[in-house]
């Protein structure tokens, strides 16, 4: 049998782009869609790859897994659905794809915290209705004399904090890494502030930070209710770094300006939850990755690691590369 790798969930539209990759490194691909990697063991048997976007390699997954297995290739900048301690056990590398959406991640949280700011779906579905007196719009926001900050300052944190201080927002930044390092101040000059001081004098927090057992409802009742009354929730990070619950109860009782959210706790979001009811939103479907050369990127190179451990070479990017 020659070599062989799985796609299990693999949602990206650049299907074709993945099987001519592997078919010109002489490798077969057999695919699945499913979120639970239990459920595709019969496609999972003997192959020595698996690239995926969002199948739930738990550790009881990975330690049914069959011996022949390399590596596990992630669609993403995350790898939260891979348990990479048991995959580590197992020998098993673990790659993702970090920076690749940079650019447009960025430019969508600015995007998002414009469009609540300027009220801008609402004005469009007030203009299609014939309402055209602003009698019928709420006061829009400005930039001007507003404060942005950024919750996480990777690469996407710094590159939206560069965008929202071109547009002249005041910048202010939280990170786990720059508060261990008791910095004052980011290398680009942006006050460093504890994440309780940044949520409550901020008039826009954007969350830019891995969702990890730490930073699981980093945004959570208590910390929603310290942001200042009229303030904009930005999230295109990670649906569970935000009490759902919590952030659509202030929205109903008016104690927040607006959110702009591409990520939910469960997705695809369901049409019953209180934050499609909540008033002051702008939605998007978990999008802010998407471009046509970003979602490219990311399929060459999460594609190109399969085939690069199976064959006998150093990915580029592996989160556990002792185990290679």
């Amino acid at each position: 049998m020659g070599t062989r790798v799985a796609a299990i969930d693999f949602y990206l539209e650049n299907g074709d782009l993945m099987r001519r990759m592997f078919a010109q490194a002489g490798i077969d691909v057999v695919e699945a869609d499913s979120r639970k990697g239990q459920e595709a063991t019969t496609v999972l048997r003997g192959v020595q790859g698996i690239i995926t976007s969002y199948g739930d390699f738990s550790a009881s997954v990975i330690d049914a897994l069959d011996p022949t297995v390399k590596v596990i290739s992630r669609t993403g900048v995350g790898v939260d659905n891979i348990d990479v301690e048991a995959a580590t056990r197992r020998g098993i590398a673990v790659c993702y794809v970090p920076g690749y959406a940079t650019e447009v991640v960025s430019t969508h949280a600015i995007a998002l915290a414009l469009a609540v700011l300027r009220r801008i779906t609402e004005a469009d579905r007030n203009v299609r209705a014939g309402k055209w007196d602003l009698a019928h719009l709420p006061a829009l926001g400005q930039v001007a004399g507003r404060t942005f900050g950024i919750v996480g300052y990777g690469a996407i944190g710094r590159e939206t904090a560069r965008k929202a201080a071109g547009l002249g927002f005041d910048v202010v930044v939280w990170s786990r890494s720059l508060e261990r390092e008791g910095a004052a101040a980011t290398p680009e000059g942006y006050p460093c502030l504890p994440l309780d001081t940044l949520v409550s004098t901020a008039d826009v927090v954007s969350l830019h930070t891995a969702l990890v057992p730490a930073t699981r409802n980093l945004i959570d009742r208590r910390r929603i209710a310290r942001m200042k009354p009229g303030a904009v929730l930005v999230n295109t990070a990670r649906g569970g770094l935000v009490d759902a619950a919590a952030l659509a109860c202030a929205l109903e009782e008016g104690r927040l300006f607006g959110a702009g959210l591409d990520v939910f706790p469960e997705e695809p979001l369901d049409s019953g939850s209180p934050l499609v009811r909540a008033p002051r939103t702008v939605l998007t479907p978990h999008a802010a990755y998407q471009s046509e050369e970003a979602v490219r990127e990311l399929c060459e190179r999460s594609v190109q690691a399969v085939i690069d451990v199976v064959q006998g070479r150093a990915p580029a990017d592996c989160i556990n590369p002792s185990v290679l």
